[in-house]
């Protein structure tokens, strides 16, 4: 296992997260919105230009901008 930003991950790997780093309103948000320690993520695709990053969690469809994935750390199978 290798733990990577959620940023860094491809189309199609999931990982689980281990971290979330940022200021308190931001981890808030993330927590808010299900990305939560030991939460299973997937990645689904990028928009065309690059930005927002469309995620698989808890069985709903969640747009991160890449900005807001960088605070998140998952660990991901190799």
């Amino acid at each position: 296992m290798v733990e990577k930003r959620l940023s860094e991950i491809k189309s199609g790997d999931t990982g689980v997260v281990t971290r979330i780093e940022g200021d308190g309103a931001l981890r808030r948000r993330m927590m808010d919105m299900g990305i939560v320690r030991g939460a299973k993520i997937e990645k689904v695709r990028d928009a065309p230009l690059g930005d927002p990053v469309e995620f698989l969690l808890r069985g709903y469809h969640l747009t991160l901008r890449r900005v807001e994935a960088e605070n998140v750390w998952l660990e991901v199978e190799e």
